[in-house]
């Protein structure tokens, strides 16, 4: 027994194809659908910006966090 892997687009009218030209006419198989989850949509790195604020209050809190974390991997 083999397995073929295959991503399918179902047509409008619910038609599924697919094409294994390497199996022999006649050959019996077993074919299992599983619908793909919809994947959200990419996110943009532009997205990003600004989400941060607030998380520090100053420059010199930024400053002593990124000294802190720093030391903490020595």
């Amino acid at each position: 027994m083999q397995a073929i892997r295959q991503h399918v687009t179902v047509q409008s009218n619910g038609l599924i194809q697919v094409h294994v030209p390497e199996l022999k006419p006649g050959t019996v198989a077993e074919v299992i659908i599983l619908e793909s989850a919809e994947l959200p949509p990419p996110r943009r790195l532009a997205d990003s910006v600004g989400k941060g604020r607030g998380a520090f209050a100053t420059p010199e809190e930024v400053d002593t966090f990124i000294r802190k974390e720093r030391d903490a991997w020595d």
